[in-house]
């Protein structure tokens, strides 16, 4: 057996940090030091104040303890990041050797990471702020902030009309066109007026006002979302969201990139990041964050026209801790 040097799970992190910092991004750094914060949480409570004691079932028991509170996907990027850890502990004599090879990852499908995918609210509201700073009122802000608010699907919002935005009503109508090329997926039951904040209606007249093309489509129609020759196609809105979502836009690229040499920053070649999202995972993440903001579940389903069971099954990613603690709020007087 290697001899090895008491260390703190906490001072094994430090020196792991200070170690990767002139190798990755400062995006990709805090990504780890959040992962295995986790980490040294659970070594705090379950009494582990020297590495070196560390054993494989200790591993296994730190995965059940943290399977409780993160997704499957979250889960493996976790585990993933605390065997490069523990290979540089083993480095430094802090643990065994091999002990990297005794943290089991989970098996992911390509389904099980497709539903987990989504813009969380943290790059949603970084991405709103950006826009509202650098293209306030633009077309891309108009696509992102009204897919994050309401929740739609992309076709939804490529079917609105000019006339179906009521401003004095603070509302947008969302109406089944099936004949003019702009169909809801559910067809008439989707129709339905929603309501939206003051900051998203000032958004849109400033658009509406500036920065709208005064066209019409196909059809005479006149479309809220425009480019010069009229309503944007469905592809021309999967791939802005492409575009805008690549995390680079607002920080550091997490995939150690250069921006301006990236493949990914090119016409037709946005989906190639690696962390670009497409409509589907704001409409998600939206679905997810107005549940964590404790908005009743038939509220969303009907706001986002999503039966209660497919958005248990496929859209809400809330861990059942969360919605465990979400529930004690409304029991704690009883």
């Amino acid at each position: 057996m290697t001899d090895l040097e008491p260390i703190t799970p906490q001072e094994a992190v430090d020196l792991y940090v200070a170690h990767r910092e002139l190798e990755v991004s400062a995006k990709t750094l805090q990504n780890h030091k959040y992962r295995l914060n986790a980490f040294v949480e659970w070594c705090h409570e379950v009494g582990i104040g020297n590495l070196n004691d560390l054993s494989g079932r200790d591993l296994h028991r730190y995965r059940v303890w943290r399977q409780q509170d993160v997704n499957l996907i979250t889960l493996q990027g976790q585990l993933a990041t605390l065997r490069v850890f523990l290979e540089f502990c083993a480095s430094i004599d802090a643990v065994e050797p091999g002990m990297r090879e005794r943290v089991k990852l989970p098996e992911v499908t390509p389904g099980d990471e497709a539903k987990d995918v989504m813009l969380d609210d943290h790059h949603a509201k970084k991405l709103i702020s950006y826009l509202e700073r650098y293209k306030r009122a633009s077309r891309e802000h108009v696509i992102i902030a009204v897919l994050w608010h309401t929740g739609i699907r992309l076709g939804s919002l490529r079917a609105i009309d000019l006339e179906d935005y009521e401003r004095e009503n603070q509302c947008v109508w969302l109406r089944h066109r099936p004949e003019s090329e702009t169909p809801l997926k559910n067809q008439e039951p989707a129709e339905r007026p929603l309501a939206l904040d003051k900051y998203y209606c000032d958004v849109i007249d400033e658009y509406i006002q500036f920065h709208r093309h005064n066209v019409t489509d196909d059809f005479g129609r006149e479309p809220l979302v425009t480019s010069d020759q009229g309503r944007l196609s469905s592809g021309q809105i999967r791939s802005e969201v492409y575009r805008l979502s690549q995390p680079c836009l607002v920080g550091d690229c997490p995939h150690d990139r250069d921006p301006l040499e990236c493949e990914a920053r090119l016409y037709d070649s946005y989906s190639q990041c690696p962390s670009s999202l497409s409509p589907h995972a704001i409409r998600r993440g939206s679905i997810t964050y107005q549940l964590r903001e404790d908005i009743p579940e038939e509220i969303v389903s009907d706001r986002c026209n999503v039966s209660s069971d497919i958005l248990d099954r496929h859209y809400d990613r809330r861990t059942d801790r969360e919605k465990m603690e979400q529930r004690r709020d409304f029991i704690t007087d009883l």
